[in-house]
């Protein structure tokens, strides 16, 4: 019988310490990014998902938001290195997975999504686990979301 996994993403505040001085670095010196480069928005931090299984299926998110906001996902499809290499743009996946909740929403609504979208973002990842160990996503907090209270996770299925 094939088990459950629920993996969490976490903060890399490192990474997206690296990924602010380099748009520090760039204001300061007024120069530019380089043509595709993807730059860290202050409403942005760098989060990562290690896989201690790699044959896995996609099952679902696991996305708590207590107050009205939203919360994008965005996977980045190169295990990529921001003080080696800058995160380039066509190096995102698509689709984003977005959620939110809505100012109206009671304590006990479910957090909204589009759930094509995030029913394909979640198998997106599930196939890039089986060639890595651990992927990166920028995650922006919107409208009142922060990241002290957003609880995000991910459950796959183990595969034999």
């Amino acid at each position: 019988m094939a088990s459950h996994q629920e993996l969490r993403f976490e903060e890399d505040p490192q990474l997206t310490e690296v990924m602010r001085l380099r748009v520090q670095s760039l204001q300061q010196r007024g120069q530019k990014r380089q043509d595709g480069e993807r730059l860290l928005r202050p409403e942005e931090s760098v989060y990562r998902l290690d896989f201690p299984e790699q044959k896995l299926r996609f099952v679902r998110w696991g996305v708590r938001l207590p107050a009205p906001g939203r919360l994008s996902v965005v996977g980045t499809s190169q295990h990529w290195t921001p003080d080696l290499t800058p995160l380039m743009t066509r190096q995102l996946l698509e689709p984003v997975g977005l959620f939110w909740r809505s100012p109206g929403d009671a304590d006990g609504d479910a957090v909204k999504c589009f759930e094509a979208d995030t029913q394909e973002f979640g198998e997106r990842i599930a196939e890039l686990a089986k060639i890595r160990r651990v992927m990166f996503f920028l995650f922006a907090f919107e409208d009142g979301a922060d990241p002290t209270n957003i609880d995000c996770s991910i459950t796959f299925k183990v595969l034999q």
